[in-house]
């Protein structure tokens, strides 16, 4: 899956550390992250930013100890940076001293490519770079989010700022702190009588099978979000509901909690059309080569496929 990286070793704990030119620096703006493309698309090494960015890192940038460039994690020795950025018109503006630096004046945006720069969508590279780095772009947008959507104490309203401890953000008016949202969901693998029941989301950017899937509500344990959820979705009641494995899911600050259940009853679907466009039995010989070794969606699939109704063990 997206998070199985080794040999290489993902270190989250928080540290204040200074950057060096073979570090790597993520600018996004929304959903889009700044990339290069030559043959293949990379990200931007520290030494690439300009000379600008490179001596503000040496300061701070404003009135609040916050510094433009905010460490997120390292990747065994290569260290991940945030350049904090929050609006499009600001992103773009970094765009332009980066061609200024460059010294190439040409057209800023031409079908979304700047120079050998080009905006491209997160969820595009679960299909266009390494896991590795899939990885790292997908944490590091999570990151971003939490950075971006917390500026401002949600108690008193005053700016907060970055702990220098810890991954936390403290208000110094009235003592908020306040860390990095992670939200629990559930992936659950339906089973009927050695078929698995696979979806398709409404609405959404994803058109390929899915399974079964939703937030955990306030009060809920996460088998009693299976049962609601399936309900909610397909209408089939479930039992025998069994743990498989979990994941970080950047994407959508999400920790991913994988189960299989059985059907208790019958299998007719009732489909809830808001949440999907699809829904059905699939045979398990069908469900060959599922695995995209990025999701615990498309483990589970070909984890179907090799053991059938053992997975309810």
């Amino acid at each position: 899956m997206i998070q199985d990286i080794a040999p290489m070793k993902f270190h989250n704990e928080y540290q204040q550390r200074e950057c060096r030119d073979k570090d790597i620096v993520f600018l996004f703006s929304g959903n889009k992250l700044l990339v290069k493309k030559d043959s293949k698309i990379s990200f931007f090494y520290m030494k690439e930013f300009t000379k600008e960015l490179t001596k503000e890192t040496e300061q701070e940038a404003d009135g609040f100890g916050n510094k433009r460039l905010q460490y997120l994690f390292s990747i065994d020795d290569v260290q991940y940076y945030l350049l904090k950025v929050w609006s499009k018109e600001e992103a773009e503006k970094e765009v332009e001293k980066q061609l200024d630096e460059q010294g190439d004046r040409q057209s800023k945006k031409q079908n979304d490519n700047i120079g050998n720069m080009e905006w491209v969508t997160i969820r595009s590279l679960r299909e266009t770079v390494s896991k590795k780095d899939c990885f790292a772009a997908a944490t590091a947008y999570h990151l971003y989010v939490w950075y971006r959507d917390n500026r401002y104490c949600g108690r008193c309203g005053k700016k907060l700022q970055p702990d220098t401890k810890e991954r936390m953000m403290r208000c110094a008016c009235c003592g908020n702190m306040v860390y990095p949202k992670i939200a629990p969901a559930v992936i659950v693998g339906v089973i009927y009588d050695n078929k698995i029941l696979m979806t398709k989301y409404s609405d959404r950017e994803y058109k390929k099978y899915a399974l079964i899937a939703g937030f955990t509500e306030i009060g809920e344990t996460a088998e009693e979000t299976v049962r609601r959820e399936v309900m909610e979705e397909v209408g089939l009641k479930v039992k025998d509901i069994v743990y498989y494995k979990s994941q970080p899911w950047g994407f959508d600050s999400n920790l991913l909690m994988g189960f299989y259940a059985r059907v208790e009853g019958t299998d007719a679907i009732t489909l809830d059309k808001n949440e999907l466009s699809l829904a059905e039995w699939v045979p398990r010989e069908q469900v060959a080569g599922m695995d995209d070794k990025i999701s615990l969606t498309r483990e589970m699939m070909e984890n179907f496929y090799k053991n059938g109704e053992k997975c309810l063990q």
